[in-house]
């Protein structure tokens, strides 16, 4: 039995332990939180937890073999660090820290130390994004062309972070899970409407080397709550509506064709000239670009909750010494992207570019 202790008990802290109550072969030995009336609430649920406001109660006690951090972004690195130091497995909630050193350190001591590191990037174990992988993997889609989100809702509005760090991390976490290769730079333009507090809307876009390009919108000010994504591929294209009850996933069969002999120059003439202008060129726009249009279907997702998968994936981590699907090194990536669209935020939407250690305008 892998035993679990879990700091923090407010938003998000309850979710984690009732999955991890629920999951095989692990046993939640003791909660801690600092509010003595939100521990007051884990002992008539959970009977047989233990509850502490000091978590070092947590880091000395041998029966537990991994601590999970869902405390605010600002308290992850030194918890995490601490409980690594004190021979604990780790899951952090997103995103993993404050800054990119911050997270390079704690995969480090993660490898130093042969403990397992792992970020709460709940998306990428829905079974819904899951699919998608598995459609990508595959080859289904082609070669995937753009991945176009809309992530808006009206609040919570955060005190410590902007809205990219609150809601952008959930695509750039399914990006660098989908995605066979990581942008090159990013820009991103924001605003914030409340004073003293951080941007509460921004556009964010990221540009790889490949023919390919991403465009996030994030909002707490948006009178409705959408959860939407657009994936395009050379072979097939994905709606993904994550606030859709049955139908999350819808695979077009749609697209272009590019004949690559056609006579470009004589394309843009004729596209310009409406029909063509009297040289045949209207026959070459023809030629240049088809269209496709086949079959739309809605390939069955499980049910399962994406927290308790990904909770059974982190014991099963533990237990046989595997690599999580969001590992450190996973987290590291986000946050670097994170931390560089803010930078072109805060820049008027400079363009900044990723290098192997940081990101440098």
């Amino acid at each position: 039995m892998i035993g679990i202790g879990i700091i923090g008990y407010g938003y998000w802290g309850p979710n984690l332990v009732r999955n991890f109550f629920e999951t095989p072969d692990c046993r939640v030995v003791a909660v801690s939180d600092l509010s003595r009336d939100r521990l007051a609430k884990v002992g008539p649920r959970y009977p047989t937890v233990e509850t502490t406001t000091d978590y070092r109660d947590m880091l000395r006690d041998p029966r537990i073999d991994a601590v999970v951090v869902a405390t605010p972004v600002s308290t992850h690195f030194e918890l995490g660090m601490e409980a690594l130091r004190a021979g604990k497995h780790v899951l952090i909630e997103k995103p993993m820290t404050c800054d990119a050193t911050e997270a390079l350190r704690l995969v480090d001591e993660a490898d130093v130390r042969n403990r397992v590191l792992a970020v709460d990037h709940t998306f990428v174990y829905t079974p819904a994004v899951r699919k998608i992988h598995d459609l990508a993997s595959k080859g289904d889609l082609g070669d995937i062309y753009y991945y176009d989100s809309v992530r808006v809702n009206l609040g919570l509005f955060q005190h410590d972070v902007n809205v990219i760090w609150d809601l952008a991390v959930h695509d750039l976490a399914i990006m660098d899970y989908l995605l066979p290769v990581q942008p090159v730079a990013v820009s991103a333009t924001g605003i914030g409407h409340v004073p003293g507090e951080p941007e509460n809307m921004a556009y964010v876009t990221l540009h790889f080397e490949a023919n390919l390009m991403a465009h996030l919108h994030v909002n707490w000010l948006s009178p409705v709550k959408l959860r939407r994504t657009l994936i395009g591929g050379s072979r097939k294209m994905i709606s993904y509506d994550d606030l859709e009850p049955s139908e999350k996933i819808r695979v077009y069969d749609k697209g272009i064709t590019v004949n690559g002999h056609a006579d470009a120059a004589g394309a843009v003439a004729a596209h310009a000239n409406g029909n063509g202008d009297g040289n045949g060129n209207g026959n070459r726009y023809a030629m240049l670009v088809g269209y496709r249009s086949g079959d739309v279907w809605a390939p069955q997702i499980a049910l399962t909750e994406a927290l308790s998968i990904e909770t059974r994936h982190f014991v099963d981590c533990i237990s046989n010494n595997l690599t999580p699907t969001a590992d450190g090194h996973s987290g590291l990536r986000v946050v670097r992207m994170l931390e560089a669209a803010t930078e072109s935020m805060r820049a008027s939407g400079r363009l900044v570019e990723f290098s192997s250690n940081r990101c440098a305008v």
